[in-house]
C-alpha cells in the first residue's frame, strides 16, 4: 500500500469542491449549485457536492475523458480511460464498481437531460468534452431525488451562448498516434444564441487492437421570449466506427508483453461501433405564479454493434430509442415567519432496445442466433423538496421521490416466446438534511437518504439460456446513506470541507464469480469513510487542491454460489485509499505549470479476494501559455501523462473469467496543442 498521506491533508478536508478563488471571508459564498433540484448557495448545501469550472476542465487536457478533471472529487473512482470500447468506468461510494462496462449506480445528466436509462445504465461516449463549461458532482444522500441510482449524480452543463461572438480551432497530437481536431464557435444576436461545438479522435491506442475514431457534435440554440421566457434546443451526435477492445490479459500475459492483445481479441477483431443522436427541447418561465416553471422533452436514438474478446455468446446488436418528459416549479413561500423555498416536479422515460445476440466460434464465424427480443424499460417518478430556514444559523432540507420501473421483454426467438416476461418496481426514496453555522467562515451539516437501484436487462437474464427469461430472484438493491460534514474557510486564502459517510446497503448486485455473465443479490454490505479536500491559495499565481478518500468497502452478510461465506471480505475493485494532489501556478500574463498526481491503493479482483492488485501512484505534468493580439488570443500547450513511468492497469474486470483481469495503462506518453480564438 503506498503512502497517501500528504502532511495536514487529513487535518483539513472536504465533500465538495469548487475550482475558482476563494472569497475573503467577509464576503458571501457565491458558487451556487442546480443538482440537488433546488439552486443554492454550494457553502449552506447540506450535501457532498463537488463543482468543477471550466479551467480545470479544460486547460492543457489532452481531451481523452472525463476523469481526469475529475480525480480531483474524494470518493470518486474512475477506470478504463484507453478502453474505446468498453469506455469509462464511474464509481461513487463503491457504487458502479461492478459494471462491467459502462456505468452504473450514478445518475447522470447533461444539460438537465439524462443521459441514464430507465434500467439504469449510463454512457458517457457521447460527451464532447471541449463543450462543457461545468460539472457538479453529488455524493451520498441528495441522490435520493433522481430515482434509480443508489450511488450519486453527475450533472454536466455545456457552454451557453456567449453574448461576444467568437470562434475557434484546436488541435492537439501525442504518442500513440493520438490526434484531436476541435472546432468551436458561438454568440447571439437578438432573442438567438447559438453555441456549436464539433470534433474529431483518431488514437491507435498503448495496446494492440486499441484504435478509435470517434466524431462528436455538441450544438445549444436559445430563444428568449422575452425576458423571463426562453426555449433551448440541444443536439449531440456521436459517430464511432471503429472502438477496438484490447480485451484483458492474465498476470503471466502482462508480464511476457503489456501491449499484447488478448488473443481472442485479435482473432475476433473485438471492438464496438456507435451511431448516437439526441435532440432536447426546454422550455422555462422564470416568473409563473411565485416561482419559476420548467418543462423538457427528449429523444435519443443510438444503434450499437460489438463483438466480444471470447467465442460464444459473443456478438450483439441492439437499435435503442430512449424519450422522455419532465416538469418541475420551483417557487420561494414562507412557514410561519420563516423562508421556504420547494420544488415539484415529475418525469418519465421509455427505453426501447430492439437487441439481438449471435455466437461465434473461435475464427469468428457466425454459428447461431441465441437471442432476438425486444426490451422496453419505463419509468415514472414523482418528487418533491423544501428547504427552511429554521433560525438564521440552521437549514432545513426535506425531500422524497417516488418511483415506478416497469420491464419487459418481448421474446422474438424461443418456441411460444418461453423467454418473455415482465417485472414491475415500486420504490419510495427520502432524503433529510440539517445544515448549522457554526461560525461566520465555519458551518456543519448533517443528511440522511435512501436510493435504489435495480438490475440492468444485462444484469436480469443471462443470454446463454434463452429460455429463463427474467432470473425471479434479482432484486433492486436498496441503501440507506448516513453523512457528517463541515466545510468552510481558514483565513481568505484556504477552503476546506470534510465528510464522513456510513452507507448500508441489502441485497447488493454483484456478479457471480463462476458465471461473470450472472448476477445475484448478497445479503449486505457496508461502506464507511472519510472524504476531505482542501484548496490552499498559497499566493495569487499558485493553488494546491489536495482531495483524499480513506473507506473500508465490506460484504456484512453474502455466502456466494460455491458456498463460500465471504463476510468481511472487501467488495472488488475498490481501493480502500485514493489521494489526488495537484499543484497549479498561472500567471496572469499567460503562462502556466500543473504538476498533480494520483494514488490509488491496492484493490482485489474477485469476491474472495484471491486476487490482489498492486496499488499505483501517478505523476502528470502540464504547461502552456496564452497570448493576445489585436482580438485574436492564441494558446501553446503541451502535457507528460506519467512523468515516472510506472506501471499500472487503467481497468481490472472483476471477476473475469479464466483471469482476464488485467488492462494496462500505457507507459510515459506525450502530448502537445495549439488554439487559436478569434
Amino acid at each position: 500500500m503506498h503512502r497517501l498521506l500528504l502532511p495536514g491533508i487529513l487535518a483539513l478536508a472536504a465533500p465538495a469542491t469548487a475550482q475558482e478563488q476563494p472569497p475573503a471571508p467577509d464576503e458571501p459564498i457565491t458558487i451556487t449549485i442546480t443538482a440537488p433540484r433546488l439552486t443554492r448557495d454550494l457553502q449552506r448545501t447540506p450535501a457532498a457536492v463537488t463543482v468543477v469550472e471550466q479551467q480545470d476542465l479544460r486547460q492543457a487536457r489532452q481531451g481523452l475523458g472525463l476523469d481526469t478533471a475529475l480525480n480531483r472529487t474524494p470518493g470518486v473512482l474512475f477506470r478504463n480511460r484507453y478502453n474505446f470500447a468498453q469506455n469509462l468506468r464511474l464509481s461513487i461510494r463503491g457504487f458502479g464498481a461492478r459494471a462491467p462496462f459502462g456505468i452504473r449506480g450514478v445518475r447522470i445528466l447533461i444539460d438537465g437531460f439524462p443521459e441514464t436509462l430507465p434500467d439504469g445504465q449510463s454512457q458517457i461516449d457521447s460527451i464532447d468534452l471541449e463543450s462543457i463549461d461545468r460539472v457538479e458532482l453529488i455524493r451520498g444522500p441528495s441522490s435520493a431525488l433522481y430515482g434509480n441510482a443508489a450511488g450519486g449524480v453527475l450533472q454536466i452543463h455545456t457552454a451557453d451562448p456567449p453574448a461576444t461572438p467568437f470562434a475557434e480551432l484546436q488541435a492537439r497530437a501525442g504518442s500513440h498516434d493520438f490526434r484531436k481536431l476541435t472546432v468551436r464557435g458561438g454568440g447571439r444576436r437578438a432573442a438567438w444564441g447559438a453555441q456549436v461545438s464539433a470534433s474529431r479522435l483518431d488514437y491507435d491506442g498503448y495496446r494492440r487492437q486499441s484504435r478509435t475514431r470517434k466524431d462528436l457534435l455538441n450544438t445549444k440554440l436559445t430563444y428568449d421570449i422575452d425576458a423571463l421566457r426562453s426555449i433551448e434546443a440541444v443536439l449531440t451526435a456521436l459517430d464511432q466506427p471503429y472502438g477496438e477492445d484490447p480485451g484483458g490479459l492474465t498476470r503471466s500475459e502482462v508480464e511476457t508483453d503489456r501491449r499484447q492483445a488478448a488473443p481472442n481479441a485479435l482473432a475476433l477483431d473485438s471492438g464496438q461501433s456507435v451511431r448516437q443522436r439526441r435532440l432536447g427541447i426546454r422550455y422555462r418561465d422564470r416568473n409563473l405564479g411565485s416561482g419559476e416553471f420548467s418543462a423538457r422533452l427528449f429523444h435519443t436514438r443510438r444503434d450499437f454493434e460489438q463483438q466480444l474478446p471470447f467465442p460464444g455468446p459473443s456478438r450483439l446488436q441492439y437499435e435503442r430509442d430512449f424519450f422522455g418528459a419532465g416538469l418541475d416549479y420551483t417557487a420561494n413561500t414562507r412557514l410561519g415567519k420563516r423562508p421556504l423555498r420547494y420544488t415539484l416536479g415529475l418525469e418519465a422515460a421509455r427505453q426501447r432496445d430492439d437487441r439481438q445476440r449471435f455466437e461465434v466460434d473461435n475464427d469468428g464465424r457466425l454459428t447461431g442466433q441465441i437471442q432476438d427480443a425486444l426490451e422496453t424499460a419505463t419509468e415514472a417518478g414523482l418528487y418533491g423538496q423544501a428547504d427552511l430556514a429554521l433560525s438564521e444559523r440552521m437549514d432545513l432540507t426535506l425531500g422524497g421521490r417516488y418511483d415506478r420501473v416497469e420491464f419487459d421483454i418481448d421474446d422474438r426467438l424461443t418456441p411460444d416466446g418461453a423467454a418473455s416476461g415482465s417485472r414491475t418496481f415500486d420504490e419510495l426514496s427520502f432524503t433529510l438534511g440539517l445544515g448549522y453555522q457554526l461560525q461566520r467562515d465555519h458551518r456543519l451539516y448533517a443528511a440522511a437518504g435512501s436510493a435504489f437501484e435495480t438490475p440492468s436487462f444485462t444484469e436480469f437474464s443471462d443470454p446463454t439460456e434463452p429460455g429463463e427469461g427474467f432470473d425471479p430472484d434479482l432484486d433492486p438493491q436498496q441503501a440507506l446513506n448516513l453523512e457528517l460534514g463541515a466545510k468552510g474557510f481558514i483565513g481568505k486564502d484556504l477552503r476546506y470541507e470534510l465528510a464522513l459517510f456510513r452507507v448500508e446497503t441489502r441485497d447488493e448486485i454483484v456478479q457471480v464469480a463462476s458465471e461473470p455473465d450472472r448476477f445475484a443479490n448478497a445479503a449486505r454490505t457496508r461502506r464507511t469513510g472519510l472524504e476531505a479536500t482542501l484548496i490552499h491559495d498559497i499566493t495569487d499565481r499558485l493553488r494546491l487542491t489536495s482531495a483524499y478518500t480513506h473507506a473500508r468497502y465490506r460484504f456484512r452478510q453474502f455466502v456466494d454460489a460455491a458456498g463460500t461465506d465471504l463476510a468481511g471480505r472487501r467488495l472488488p475493485g475498490l481501493p480502500e485509499q485514493t489521494l489526488f494532489t495537484e499543484l497549479a501556478w498561472r500567471d496572469p500574463s499567460g503562462p502556466y505549470v500543473i504538476l498533480d498526481g494520483l494514488a490509488v491503493g491496492r484493490v482485489y479482483a474477485d469476491n474472495a479476494n484471491r486476487e490482489p492488485v498492486a496499488g499505483y501512484a501517478v505523476v502528470n505534468l502540464r504547461a502552456g501559455i496564452r497570448g493576445a493580439w489585436q482580438g485574436t488570443e492564441l494558446e501553446v500547450f503541451a502535457g507528460l501523462n506519467n512523468l515516472t513511468d510506472r506501471d499500472y492497469f487503467s481497468n481490472v474486470r472483476i471477476n473475469a473469467a479464466a483471469g482476464r483481469f488485467f488492462e494496462p495503462a500505457p507507459e510515459r506518453n506525450v502530448h502537445a496543442g495549439v488554439r487559436l480564438r478569434y
